[in-house]
Formats: structure tokens, sequence, C-alpha cells
């Protein structure tokens, strides 16, 4: 009897000094979030700048005592955009740091990989950086995707090109699952118009040997080509397409990573064409890109703002509102349900909404341009006659 007694005042005692919840990665004063993303290799630049755009909001959040009281922390793991990596971070994100979420996973094979382990941990997989179909079909309760997807795109972007009257477009892709997402929202687009691809290039993942899909595609001297390749590679076929004299039209989708490909390419980058899924940094009619460069200014930041920065900065505000509305009892089906009423979510004149059968957020598609030698960006609301040409 005595040691029954003993036992139920410690389990008691053990109830008066524990919290009243014991969800994973919560405590009374803190939110443990994880990030698996290219921080070294041919994609570092993509990586470091989701993760430096969502720091930004976290920080400022945080600075003001954070979310019902508690601060986030966000733990951000190297995978070199590699799967292999990307698993074993996964499973240590989970496994041993513990986290309440996963949050802005850079790629498409990474973020692939990673979903049988989300969804037998049950953990929210939120704003991955890819607009891969996989990630929104079929419909996965624990995937939120902020971002358009690559149909959405390639979409955008030959109907641009079939509106300049050019019917002569070739594809440049990646040998992966980004890759050959995006070249099937070229040939859907293209067929919806009645087109075919003219020729086809492809490259390794993390490859820049392009002379064989240089030597294909200037074959049949395509009016335009689309790329869907990492900045690297993107950069190496342009510079080599470009030795042949041949001047196509290049486009690429937003994971390129704009600023990356202007800062590969110099004057060479200038006219290249690429499809955006958040907000031109420097356009008053979206407040939530002059609210991350006003913050980022504050805090120090010394990168120049770019489309990664704002989408990480979005994906980071995205997900707080969704804990404030989770309340302070916090747990993941809490948070999932609570992020399934948005409902066109004003983050600055950028909209997303969710629904507890769809989680994609958003199919915001804007079109840029990069212009002369110094990495800059025009917005093309209206799309041109002409494309800007390279000099």
């Amino acid at each position: 009897m005595k040691i029954r007694a003993v036992l139920a005042v410690a389990c008691c005692l053990g109830a008066a000094v524990h919290p009243s919840f014991a969800e994973i990665g919560v405590t009374d004063t803190e939110i443990t979030i994880g990030q698996s993303a290219p921080l070294t290799g041919p994609n570092a630049a993509l990586g470091e700048a989701i993760r430096d755009g969502a720091r930004v909001y976290f920080e400022t959040v945080n600075s003001e005592g954070g979310v019902h009281g508690r601060k986030i922390k966000l733990i951000s793991l190297d995978d070199g955009a590699e799967p292999y990596p990307c698993i074993c971070n996964t499973r240590k994100l989970i496994d041993e740091h513990k986290v309440f979420a996963l949050f802005g996973y850079v790629g498409t094979a990474t973020s692939y990989i990673a979903l049988p382990v989300v969804a037998a941990a049950k953990v929210p997989f939120f704003a991955p950086f890819t607009g891969a179909s996989g990630l929104r079909a079929p419909f996965n309760k624990y995937v939120f995707n902020i971002r358009a997807s690559y149909d959405d795109e390639t979409e955008r972007l030959v109907d641009w090109l079939v509106s300049q009257r050019k019917k002569k477009i070739a594809v440049f892709y990646q040998n992966d699952s980004y890759g050959r997402a995006g070249y099937d929202g070229v040939r859907t687009a293209m067929e919806k118009r009645k087109l075919e691809i003219t020729a086809l290039g492809i490259v390794d993942r993390n490859s820049d040997e392009v002379d064989n899909a240089v030597k294909s595609i200037a074959a049949v001297k395509p009016e335009a080509v689309i790329l869907v390749s990492d900045y690297k590679s993107s950069a190496a076929f342009v510079r080599s397409m470009n030795k042949t004299g041949l001047r196509p039209d290049y486009l690429n989708v937003s994971f390129v990573g704009g600023a990356a490909l202007a800062a590969e390419l110099g004057p060479e980058g200038h006219g290249i064409i690429i499809s955006q899924t958040v907000p031109y940094p420097w356009d008053p009619a979206f407040s939530v890109a002059l609210e991350y460069i006003r913050l980022a200014r504050t805090q120090n930041v010394k990168a120049k703002p770019s489309f990664n920065n704002i989408e990480g900065y979005i994906a980071a505000k995205a997900f707080v509102e969704g804990l404030r509305r989770a309340g302070r009892d916090l747990t993941r089906p809490k948070f999932i349900a609570a992020l399934e009423t948005f409902d066109k979510v004003d983050l600055g004149n950028f909209y997303l909404s969710f629904s507890p059968t769809n989680h994609n957020g958003s199919k915001y598609v804007g079109m840029t341009v990069i212009i002369g030698s110094g990495g800059g960006f025009l917005p093309m609301s209206e799309p041109p006659k002409t494309p800007a040409r390279r000099s």
C-alpha cells in the first residue's frame, strides 16, 4: 500500500511539473521545426535563400514574444540536393531532434523521398520548394504547398511563347523527378495547343555536361528553349548554346533561382525569362515583399532580396498564422485543422487558401526577365511584343 501511495504521489508530482500537453516538438517556451535543404553544392544558393528568408520572419516573431508565448526554433540540415542525405536528415529531424513539423524542403526528388517518412510519422510537411505534381496529387493530408505547380508555370511560359507566335519550342531538362515534372508540364501545355516539342536535351542531376543536349537542340534551330534544370546546368547550356551562333529565347521555371542564374551568367543572362510563383521583391503592389525588405534591413541581412528569400518569408508567415489559429494547446492535428481554415488569407497582397480536401495554397504565376549584366530583373506584367535580347 505504501509503495502504491508513493507511486501515486510521484505521478501527481510529475503531472504538476510537466506541461498539460505532450505534443512532439512543443514545450512551454518553444516550437521546434526542421528543414532539409541544399546548403552546399550546385543548389546551395536556393537552400540558403529559402532558409534565410524564413529566418527573417521567425526572428521577428520571436523578438515579439513568439506565438502564444512560444518561440520558433528552425533546425536546417544540409542535403546537397541529394535524396539519400535528405532521407537521413528527415529521420534525424523526426527521431533525434523531435521536430513538430518539417518546413521549407528544397527540391522535388528530396521532397518525394521524404513523403513515406512523413506519412508514417504523421508530421506536417509545409511549403516544399517544388511545383511537382506528386506533392499535389494524390491528396496528402500532411503536405501543404504555398506555391503554384510546375504545370501552372509551364502553361504560362508556353502561353507567352505562343502569344509571340513562337511555335518551334525545344526543352532542356534535368534527368530527375524535377526535370521530368517540368517536361511533362511543357508537353501538356503544347498538346493543349496541338503543338509538338521540337527537340529535347537532357542533363544529369548536379552535372554541367551539356554538350549532347546542345547538339540535339541546336540541330533543329529552335525559336525558344524552355529550361527545367538547376542554375549551374542551365547556365552551362545557355553559354554553350550561344557559342553555336543561335540565339533562341530562353525561359525557365522559378526553381532555377533567378538571382543565382543571373549571377552565374553575367551579361549572357540578359533577356532570359523566368516564371515566378511569388511577387517581385520591389513591386509596391505586394506589401509582403516590401515588408520582407524592411525587416531584413533591420536585421542587417546583407544578401540582396530575391524571389527565394520572399518565398521563404511567405512560407514562414503562413506557418505562423497556422500556429496562431491552432491556439495555445498546440498539436499536429490542431495545426493541420487550423491551416485548413485558410480562405484567401492575406499575407500582404499575396493570398493563400487551404481546405480539408485541397492543400495547394496558390496558383500565382508572374513573369520576369533578367536585365543587364548585374543580375537585375523586371516584371513582365504586360507581355511585351518581343522579349529583351541578350547583348
